[in-house]
């Protein structure tokens, strides 16, 4: 059987396609909506990932997944939506979309044109909208745990086709599931969810692709596509995976009886296939799915937080029939009759997937939950100027559920923002006291600075950002005080020094030196002076200008102690350049203060090192012995990001290399670190590497067991 050789039967027109397929139902066509109604803007605010379909000014057929946080897209009008497309393709004309909601069967399928790019965020004109049915998703068995990856990659006779790359064999033999880009006689675009089990493709040789077509609604769309233009592109998922596989191609529609007869399932073969001539394959990173992490513990949306796609639908079919619309709202009337439809569609769909061959599919679930704190949105509240080169954010949590931020003071979060479609994370000391409604970050503009750019001169009162945390032990208790700070080290000391006076009954003086350059520098210079007034032997404040007195060093430092005569059972908290801090802590150490009384704060945020993957290594991971878990680490993903995506209960926090709190024991294999980061010479010697920042060289075996005292 060769299809080069043309032996395989091709449907080439509508009459023969239909012969097969049938039309659809007026039903199904009538459900569409040429405007974005309050049903569609509640799933994209809850949508964290879309299949996003586009041809560039080239005509090249490209099929990319993007979004990351619930909400990426920004709703502009019921007409017009925009997003994040980091990738360097240019959407020219017609683009498609379908949103996904994890742990739901139904999708939102949006399709529309391109109506401009500024930077990395696209703009989209919408023309249709409309809820697609459950069963691609049920086919693939999408929100079910992941599967183990599959023993070996498949044979291909042509070795030097581009199905031959790095990866690509593996990857197609264990995705389930994939989004389908088409284009029809006007240029149209039409994206639509494919699944099927194990794989929803399979391979015929180095250059050629089958996908089986099974009995669906008979809308067809993309074979219709198909027989006008066939050119096509994909992406396909694995569960459990951040990376996708994309796809470009030409397809042709067959039913040749002997080629179905390789695809069927309990003896029942798919009714058609789509033959794809590959012409480009390549998997690669998706900072998208890694930041949606489709497939862990607490992302699915549970019956009474998940939009009724099935309600949503009603309502569209009902705005374009009055027959349907009377017919709607009479079943809507009836109480409880929602949550019947439901079972009584959720029976539908299992039995249909049976007649196709499909054994019993269930919704699947989740276990065991992972160990660490999500990412919580937030919105920015206030940009409030401190200096010329220091602003403070003021937070509030945009979660569904808004609640307080708890945490000690000293302790610091980390700071998740977009920045050119990209996730970039940045960890700040919070500025405010623990408790409150708001949280208060305080970032000083860095020349160069990525991230402190941004703050600065991007963000504005409304904007979203998500924040993770709190992390680490540098904290105060409830003992006497001394701070040592210098610029923007002050940050988590105002902290402190909020939470101490807000309660008059705390005992313990505080005594802060602060080292600036000017006094315009000098961060909280106006709230520091207020609270030194209205608290007379609670809190003592020294200013060091340095462009004045010169830097601040160990006999400046000495004498300030010798002044302030500090109690017994005082604690030291020193936060600021590394020079000071050295200086510091030998004045501390000369005057016999205790070592376990000194705290010093240091940020540590890795970067990228040099040595990388290029191919993806296999990740086991276990605890104290026992396997959890096998996955897969794309190129680019962390230990942490793949453990995440396939749901195993990895430890973490600030994701940034600063708090340890993700230190787990490489039991074999080759890992590269982002440096600098906070692990002592003494970890690694012992065979500690940290997860947020490592990437595997090699086949790697983590044991995540808490560590023992050093």
């Amino acid at each position: 059987m060769s299809w080069k050789n043309n032996t395989l039967n091709r449907l080439s027109t509508a009459a023969g396609l239909e012969a097969v397929v049938g039309r659809p139902a007026s039903m199904i066509v009538r459900k569409e909506i040429s405007a974005l109604d309050a049903g569609c803007r509640t799933i994209l605010d809850r949508s964290p990932a879309a299949a996003f379909g586009y041809r560039d000014g080239d005509g090249t057929s490209r099929t990319t997944f993007i979004g990351g946080t619930p909400g990426f897209v920004r709703v502009l009008s019921d007409t017009r939506i925009s997003f994040l497309l980091p990738e360097p393709g240019e959407p020219d004309g017609p683009v498609s979309f379908f949103f996904l909601l994890p742990g739901v069967g139904e999708v939102l399928r949006v399709n529309g044109s391109t109506a401009g790019r500024k930077g990395t965020r696209v703009t989209v004109g919408v023309e249709q909208a409309y809820v697609h049915c459950a069963q691609a998703v049920l086919r693939s068995r999408l929100w079910q745990p992941p599967a183990p990856p599959p023993a070996g990659p498949p044979a291909l006779a042509d070795d030097a086709g581009p199905l031959c790359g790095p990866g690509i064999a593996e990857f197609l033999a264990a995705a389930p599931f994939l989004a389908l880009s088409t284009w029809d006689s006007t240029g149209g675009s039409d994206t639509s969810p494919r699944g099927d089990q194990p794989a929803v493709v399979r391979v015929l040789d180095g250059r050629t692709l089958v996908l089986a077509d099974r009995k669906g609604n008979k809308r067809a769309d993309t074979l219709h596509n198909l027989l006008h233009d066939d050119r096509l592109s994909f992406a396909a998922l694995v569960p459990g995976r951040s990376g996708v596989l994309h796809v470009r191609g030409r397809g042709a529609i067959t039913d040749d009886a002997a080629l179905l007869a390789t695809m069927a399932l309990r003896g029942m073969p798919p009714h058609l296939a789509l033959v794809i001539d590959v012409e480009h394959a390549e998997v690669s990173g998706s900072d998208a799915m890694a930041r949606a992490r489709l497939w862990s513990p607490g992302t699915h949306l549970d019956r009474d937080t998940a939009p009724d796609l099935l309600a949503i639908a009603g309502a569209h079919l009902a705005g374009e029939s009055a027959a349907a619309g009377r017919l709607v709202r009479s079943i809507k009337a009836i109480p409880g009759m929602s949550r019947l439809l439901r079972r009584v569609m959720n029976r539908a769909y299992r039995s249909g997937l049976g007649r196709e061959g499909y054994e019993e599919i269930g919704p699947g679930g989740h276990e065991p939950a992972a160990d660490g704190l999500p990412e919580r949105p937030v919105r920015v509240v206030e940009v409030r100027r401190e200096t010329p080169s220091t602003v403070t954010l003021v937070l509030a949590d945009a979660g569904p559920t808004p609640g307080s931020f708890d945490f000690r003071p000293g302790q610091f979060f980390t700071l998740i923002a977009d920045i050119d479609g990209r996730p970039v994370r940045r960890p700040y000391s919070a500025s405010s006291a623990p408790g409150s409604p708001h949280l208060e970050v305080t970032v000083k503009h860095v020349d160069g600075g990525h991230f402190s750019g941004h703050v600065h001169h991007g963000l504005r009162a409304g904007d979203r950002l998500a924040v993770r945390g709190p992390s680490g032990s540098f904290h105060a208790g409830p003992h006497p005080l001394v701070l040592i700070a210098a610029g923007s080290g002050v940050t988590p000391m105002m902290s402190m020094i909020r939470t101490r006076l807000a309660d008059p009954a705390a005992d313990g003086r505080i005594d802060l030196l602060y080292s600036s350059r000017r006094a315009e520098d000098t961060i909280f210079a106006a709230e520091l002076s207020r609270l030194e007034r209205a608290n007379p032997g609670r809190l003592t404040v020294t200013h060091v200008l340095t462009e004045r007195e010169g830097r601040l060093g160990a006999e400046g430092v000495r004498r300030w102690l010798g002044r302030r005569a500090p109690a017994d059972g005082t604690h030291y908290y020193l936060c600021g350049p590394e020079p000071l801090m050295e200086v510091a802590h030998a004045v501390l150490t000369e005057v016999a203060v205790p070592g376990e009384r000194v705290h010093r704060e240091r940020y540590t945020s890795a970067a990228n090192g040099g040595r990388a993957a290029t191919v993806p290594q296999e990740m086991t991971v276990e605890r104290d012995g026992r396997p959890l878990g096998t996955v897969v680490v794309d190129p680019g993903q962390t230990l942490l990001d793949a453990g995440l995506a396939a749901g195993l209960p990895m430890p973490y926090s600030c994701t940034v290399g600063n708090c340890g709190d993700c230190m787990v024991r490489l039991r074999d294999g080759d890992v590269a670190l982002n440096e600098p980061n906070c692990l002592t010479p003494r970890q690694r010697a012992a065979g500690y590497v940290l997860a947020c920042v490592g990437c595997p060289l090699s086949k790697v075996t983590l044991d995540i067991a808490e560590p023992g005292p050093e």
